[in-house]
């Protein structure tokens, strides 16, 4: 909470028009710099939603997206009806998604579901055929950070539900909602959502041949490059 009397930064920030591309993304390098270099510190109050647009030169929607995607990455809180608040003065390496931490994460999911991409090459039906196909069409489609993460989430539950494997689907479904937050922080590493559509796709073609093999590799790729990600936001200075 910010101290009585005190709202906004520390120290005059100076506000910039963000390019146009990657809007979002920009937005959330830019408060990150601001609170990372001391000019938001700790228990600051950033401005609302229709200054920070007017500053940056975005649309609200925007600004609404990049403050998810700090809330993600552990740097502000927002408290309805009272705005966003600055909660941590960098990126820690104990992140949290929910009620699972990254390092959580990082060591279950190859475990669950590299073979559960495997089983779901030998045993997907038509119906999961058409679900999974769905979804990597509304993700190749899709610009919106917060749609894309939900479609992110399911296409992983999909898989699982796919190989046949019920401990394995109730593992995935039961992380289902850190996977969307864990994807949701992954949004300001720079062309991270298309790298993902592709890799999405490699794994949904392995799935529809039939190849268990190939399957399994796609997925422990993908894993692989979300881990690289990871590695990027922690990282960056």
């Amino acid at each position: 909470m910010a101290p009585p009397g005190r709202s906004g930064p520390s120290a005059t920030v100076q506000a910039t028009p963000i390019a146009r591309l990657p809007v979002a993304e920009a937005v959330v390098n830019a408060i990150r710099q601001d609170i990372e270099s001391g000019a938001y510190a700790v228990g600051d109050k950033l401005q609302s939603e229709a200054t920070l647009a007017a500053q940056y030169g975005v649309s609200r929607p925007v600004v609404r997206e990049a403050l998810r995607a700090c809330a993600a990455l552990g740097l502000t809180e927002t408290k309805t009806g009272r705005g966003t608040f600055v909660v941590a003065s960098s990126v820690a390496g104990g992140l949290r998604f929910g009620k699972y931490s990254l390092r959580d994460l990082v060591e279950a999911r190859p475990h669950v579901e590299i073979p559960a991409a495997g089983l779901a090459a030998q045993r997907r039906s038509a119906d999961d055929l058409r679900q999974l196909g769905a979804l990597v069409t509304a993700m190749t489609a899709e610009t919106g950070t917060e749609t894309w993460v939900l479609h992110d989430a399911d296409f992983h539950v999909a898989i699982a539900r796919a190989s046949g494997n019920k401990v394995f689907e109730s593992i995935v479904v039961e992380m289902r909602d850190a996977l969307a937050r864990q994807s949701g922080a992954l949004s300001v590493v720079p062309d991270r959502q298309r790298r993902s559509d592709e890799e999405h796709r490699r794994i949904l073609e392995a799935i529809q041949r039939g190849d268990a093999r190939d399957a399994t590799a796609a997925m422990a790729d993908h894993l692989s490059a979300v881990d690289a990600a990871l590695d990027t936001i922690l990282k960056r200075k």
